[in-house]
């Protein structure tokens, strides 16, 4: 007696049971034509479903590409080499490799060792004398503010952003610098008004302030987390000039208005703060331009 595997037992009591008349011989062909045609379509979406998958990984790796070479992480005025250490260490786990150190200590030994496997990123790190010096010769697109101070509407330079708004929002097809101030005091007032926007990490008011690589790899989780790629013609975000050609028409156009000085210096503050927390693309940095220019022009 010849064995029926079980995964063949329902089709052959099906061919025993079958009571459909036999196909006649012009039918056979069309049956043969038919299940090629299925065959060849069940090809092409494997095809398709195959090069889908290579174009997201393309896609992946020319991401992964933007976020470690558009984003700087810069560390002002640092008091001691050991803390640049530690935040190249942290930079190296979430894979950020550009480290700008404006006006800091002497690279000692301890520097290096504190940084592991993160030695390499000290290595190669940029030193500036100034944070203008920097801003100038990298071309900077975005500058982000880190503070463990946050500010209220009252505070219109401190007003933050979370770290995870942050990820969400920012586009690494621009050249972002994000900056960490002193060890003692942070930021001045200064250099957070010339960013873009502030990052602040919600802590518990009775000791509010972290210690830098801790705050840094809690931003840099974010960010790398929700690295974003933007392969559609037309959403490349808008640059630093683009946005100061903004910025400037809306002054002149508060400029032209009756109202006392400190309501203009906070009225294009506040437009600041909307323009920058928006992250508008380049076409929409372009349109609005259009806009205010003809408000202008009415208005003269």
């Amino acid at each position: 007696m010849e064995l029926i595997k079980i995964g063949d037992a329902a089709v052959s009591e099906q061919k025993v049971v079958e009571t459909t008349p036999v196909s006649s011989p012009e039918e056979e062909p069309k049956a043969e034509k038919k299940s090629t045609s299925t065959k060849k379509a069940k090809s092409r979406g494997q095809s398709l479903a195959i090069k889908d998958l290579q174009l997201t990984k393309k896609d992946s790796e020319e991401e992964l590409d933007l976020f470690k070479n558009n984003i700087y992480i810069v560390f002002v005025e640092c008091e001691t080499p050991g803390n640049i250490g530690f935040l190249a260490r942290t930079m190296a786990n979430f894979g950020l490799k550009n480290l700008v150190l404006i006006n800091p200590p002497t690279l000692t030994q301890e520097a290096y060792y504190q940084a592991t496997h993160g030695k390499y990123i000290v290595e190669s790190a940029l030193i500036y004398p100034t944070l203008d010096d920097f801003y100038k010769s990298k071309r900077i697109d975005f500058k982000v503010a880190s503070t463990g101070v946050a500010g209220g509407s009252y505070k219109l330079s401190r007003i933050p952003l979370r770290p995870e708004q942050l990820g969400e929002s920012i586009n690494v097809n621009n050249k972002i610098a994000i900056l960490f101030g002193r060890e003692g005091n942070g930021l001045t007032n200064n250099e957070i008004e010339s960013c873009d926007l502030c990052v602040s990490i919600p802590t518990d008011p009775t000791y509010p302030i972290l210690n830098i690589s801790h705050a840094a790899a809690i931003i840099f989780y974010e960010l790398f987390k929700n690295k974003h790629e933007f392969p559609v013609e037309g959403l490349e975000g808008s640059t630093s000039l683009e946005k100061d050609y903004i910025i400037q028409d809306m002054s002149d156009l508060i400029n032209s208005l009756d109202i006392p000085e400190h309501k203009k210096k906070n009225g294009l503050k506040t437009f600041k703060n909307i323009i920058n927390r928006a992250f508008i693309t380049g076409r929409e940095a372009h349109t609005f331009k259009g806009i205010l220019r003809r408000l202008k022009n009415k208005l003269e």
